[in-house]
């Protein structure tokens, strides 16, 4: 063994990656002579065999003597170091990527939060619906006889589209249960006058004129008005759910930038290299270089504040006679109450439809008038709620209103939880450049902050497009809610940046562009399915040759601000 100041071999070996909870750098240990600059930095994993003339399976080399001058240094200071240029670049490469990968951790915990929210919420809804529909299957048959059995299929029908509107169809409610009613009136005033030969276009009189006789009573209208509210408040939220998980899964997914890069690798891993490894980042420090590295991260904030607060907004429409949980819940009783009264009104009904359209000719084969089977009347008692969504809610809303600030407190989190950072910020923490104070003050938060950044050079001119598309996205799904917590639906437009086909591309699926569904197909309606993440499904839709209007004009719209947000801090 040489003296003191010898010449001596100095190995910096990557032993293993970051156990779960250990901060960043803490992987990286080296092994030398005695200067005091290269000592035992970090815990070696003797379960794993090195080679100790690499780093990272043989692809690093060893520096060719302890404490040179650092001269070929690009990135730490060039004081006496152990590093070697490969070294350093390596460990800048590994440093991006250890902070990539705790992005996607945190990312991944806030998504699973949200899809633990929408599957209760969304199963609730679901289970609400199916709920309803068997009570019908299992009370009209008896009640109604073939006034049901005969019409079961319109029924279920309805049923089947009140699920696609929920899971975001492009179907007008409206429209939907008016089409259902007119269909249901032809064929139950048929049953109910067998005697009476009906024609189509006698049918059609009858359609003309149902607004003004009311056959069904306040049923239809009462349905419509509270249905409408209802499941567009339920589809909303759920699809406000998707959105915000697929928000916080795209934007994880967006790389570190090389400054960024340089600037994590200086926090990290230079205390090593300068044979400081004792000395954690100041805590200004490490927060002004991840303001600086997620400064368009935290442009998210404002619109993801707006979608969060829309969502807590709209669970006030869950609760009362015409929230969603007790209208979902009872379409079934609608339903009833709707044909015990066109059976109340049978005879007044027959004598105004006669009046307005004339007399139908009497049909030979039919049984006589007393001869007609009776039929009874339905009465159902609604069910007391048994309270499960009312704690899903609380829970969602608890949780939602937790996640508000995420964007603009993750640099903070980052820097308490993987950075093992300085307690507090003194002669003893690093500064990145030596161990000492931190004079520096932190920037603010966003793009447009960094602009004086000490520690990572941002251009502030050049936002990401990938989270400029997801701020677009919060933007209009926060609309929807808008609109949904004053009872209006929106038509819900797919501003998804996936070109993989997980949204709608850059056409119109046939069936739902330009025009609406057609009225007497009701099977041959189409779910969107990009409007509930996650949980839609489209196999075998095709793309429109010739487009859709609307969408291409939103998309050009789209791309012009996204041009503008570009270009503008140019021509200031």
């Amino acid at each position: 063994m040489r003296e003191w100041g010898a010449e001596m071999l100095c190995v910096l070996a990557w032993v293993r990656g970051p156990l779960p909870g250990e901060p960043l750098g803490a992987q990286v240990w080296s092994c030398c002579g005695p200067w005091p600059g290269c000592r035992l930095l970090g815990k070696r994993d003797d379960r794993r065999k090195e080679d100790p003339g690499s780093l990272g399976g043989g692809q690093w080399s060893v520096p060719r003597k302890a404490g040179q001058p650092g001269e070929h240094l690009r990135i730490c200071p060039q004081g006496y170091t152990c590093c070697t240029s490969e070294m350093e670049e390596n460990l800048a490469n590994r440093s991006r990527a250890e902070l990539e990968s705790a992005l996607r951790d945190s990312s991944r915990a806030l998504q699973a939060v949200l899809a633990a929210q929408l599957q209760g919420v969304d199963d609730y809804f679901q289970q609400l619906l199916n709920n309803s529909e068997r009570a019908l299957q299992d009370t009209f048959p008896g009640a109604f006889g073939e006034l049901y059995t005969q019409n079961a299929r319109a029924f279920r029908d309805l049923y089947s589209e009140l699920r696609l509107y929920y899971h975001g169809a492009n179907l007008h409610l409206e429209e939907t249960l008016a089409e259902f009613w007119a269909r249901l009136l032809e064929r139950l005033f048929r049953q109910l006058q067998p005697q009476l030969l009906l024609p189509d276009d006698y049918l059609d009189c009858l359609g003309k004129q149902a607004e003004a006789l009311r056959p069904f009573g306040d049923a239809p209208r009462e349905l419509r008005l509270r249905a409408t509210r209802a499941f567009v408040a339920a589809r909303a939220f759920v699809q406000g759910l998707g959105v915000a998980g697929d928000v916080v899964r795209k934007v994880a997914q967006v790389p570190l930038g090389a400054e960024c890069s340089r600037a994590v690798m200086k926090l990290v891993y230079c205390a090593h290299c300068l044979g400081v490894p004792g000395a954690r980042p100041c805590p200004d420090y490490c927060r002004n270089v991840l303001k600086g590295c997620l400064a368009n991260q935290a442009d998210l904030d404002a619109e993801w504040r707006n979608l969060l607060d829309s969502m807590v907004l709209i669970t006030d429409k869950f609760w009362g006679p015409s929230g969603a949980e007790s209208v979902i819940g009872s379409v079934h009783m609608w339903l009833a109450e709707a044909i015990n009264a066109l059976q109340d009104n049978r005879d007044s009904l027959t004598a105004k439809v006669i009046q307005g359209c004339g007399n139908p000719k009497v049909n030979p084969q039919s049984p006589g008038q007393d001869e007609k089977p009776n039929r009874g009347k339905l009465v159902l008692q609604e069910k007391p709620s048994t309270g499960a969504l009312e704690t899903l809610v609380s829970e969602a809303k608890t949780q939602l209103l937790d996640m508000q600030d995420f964007w603009i407190s993750l640099p903070g989190t980052l820097c308490s939880e993987k950075m093992a950072m300085s307690a507090s910020s003194d002669d003893r923490c690093w500064n990145g450049m030596a161990k000492g104070r931190y004079l520096p003050e932190v920037m603010g938060d966003g793009l447009a902050n960094q602009i004086n950044n000490p520690e990572v050079e941002v251009d502030i001119t050049k936002p990401d497009m990938t989270i400029r598309q997801q701020i677009m996205q919060l933007k209009i799904m926060t609309n929807r809610l808008r609109g949904a917590y004053g009872g209006n639906d929106v038509d819900f437009q797919d501003a998804s940046d996936d070109g993989s086909g997980s949204g709608s591309g850059g056409g119109c699926l046939d069936d739902i562009c330009g025009r609406r569904v057609s009225k007497k197909s009701s099977s041959s309606r189409t779910p969107l399915t990009h409007a509930l993440p996650g949980l839609s499904e489209h196999e075998g839709q095709k793309n429109s040759a010739a487009g859709c209007l609307s969408a291409h004009t939103f998309l050009l719209l789209l791309l012009l601000a996204l041009a503008l947000a570009v270009a503008g801090p140019r021509w200031r």
